[in-house]
């Protein structure tokens, strides 16, 4: 049996009390956590409010569909990890093509055996977790996602940016305020990126968590700039609020380091730089990763937060 901190939640969707009963009672016992919601706009709310680790979602149900709550959750960049099994009636195929197409990672047919359940219920959270390899902290993925990602891209011959972001002087944030809000600083940190995604890029954008302070987006190169430059913009207008009232004031706090030095630590600022392929042809992840470090080695140049982009040209 699992321990309290290992438990799976599952969001169980259906407007049929009976069968979220029925699923409850399959899936309580083998140590999952189960939520409820009775239609779809419950359904978008809870996993809003509290991303469960599986949604398992009728096909049909009145107001919002299964196929439209899927449809959403899969548009949604913070949501879109989220693995989802449709339950579908006996036969009806049209609804397994629907649920498919709208991002589902995998369908049930009712009547459905209690071990089938299970068995499916796992090999997708088995799948997802490879899949994903998703921050602990951030709930975005990790790096065998952003490789992959980049992968896609780069084959895929459209024009588009990668946005590498990281932070100045967190090491010594953390160390003087304590991991509890440095942590915080990085949660903060990647609302603001999904928010300025939302606002300024678009629904097949990507934002994922390399680790520590450092995060990546890619989105089409036209949108880098207006989303590099509102993140920039948030990142600053957030800052104040993260330190106490009198290194607020004074635009610094005093550290002392390991050696009992002191010194004047300026306020967190954020270093923003992109690259894109409309200037030249990116082909691998390393050689993006490459052009992003030098570039991010001047923009840390300044003490203030800053957006580079890659300007060079390749004959």
């Amino acid at each position: 049996m699992a321990t309290p901190q290992m438990r799976k939640t599952i969001l169980v969707v259906d407007d049929d009390p009976d069968l979220r009963d029925i699923l409850r009672s399959i899936l309580e016992p083998d140590a999952f956590t189960v939520n409820e919601a009775e239609n779809g706009e419950a359904a978008l709310q809870a996993v809003h409010a509290r991303p469960p680790d599986l949604v398992i979602l009728d096909h049909t149900m009145p107001g919002l569909t299964g196929f439209q709550v899927c449809e959403r959750l899969k548009q949604d960049t913070l949501l879109r990890h989220v693995p989802v099994i449709m339950l579908t009636g006996k036969g009806e195929v049209q609804d397994k093509v629907h649920g498919i197409d709208a991002g589902a990672d995998d369908y049930l047919v009712k009547p459905f055996e209690p071990q089938e359940l299970l068995a499916r219920v796992r090999m997708v959270l088995r799948r997802t977790a490879q899949d994903l390899e998703a921050n602990p902290l951030t709930k975005l993925p990790g790096n065998l996602s952003i490789q992959r990602e980049l992968e896609n891209r780069i084959a895929s011959g459209q024009l588009f940016a990668v946005c590498y972001l990281d932070l100045n002087r967190f090491k010594s944030f953390n160390d003087h305020y304590g991991f509890k809000r440095g942590d915080d600083v990085i949660q903060r940190t990647a609302a603001i990126l999904l928010e300025a995604v939302r606002i300024h890029g678009s629904p097949t954008d990507f934002v994922g968590h390399i680790g520590g302070d450092d995060f990546v987006i890619v989105t089409g190169a036209d949108h880098a700039e207006p989303l590099c430059q509102a993140i920039v913009h948030d990142f600053d207008a957030m800052v104040p609020t993260l330190y106490d009232e009198e290194d607020r004031r004074r635009g610094y706090f005093l550290h002392t380091d390991r050696t009992g030095q002191k010194s004047q630590i300026p306020l967190l600022s954020i270093s923003v730089v992109s690259v894109t392929n409309q200037e030249q042809p990116l082909t691998h992840p390393g050689q993006i990763a490459k052009i992003s470090a030098e570039l991010k080695a001047y923009a840390k140049q300044s003490e203030r937060s800053a957006y580079v982009k890659e300007r060079r040209q390749v004959p």
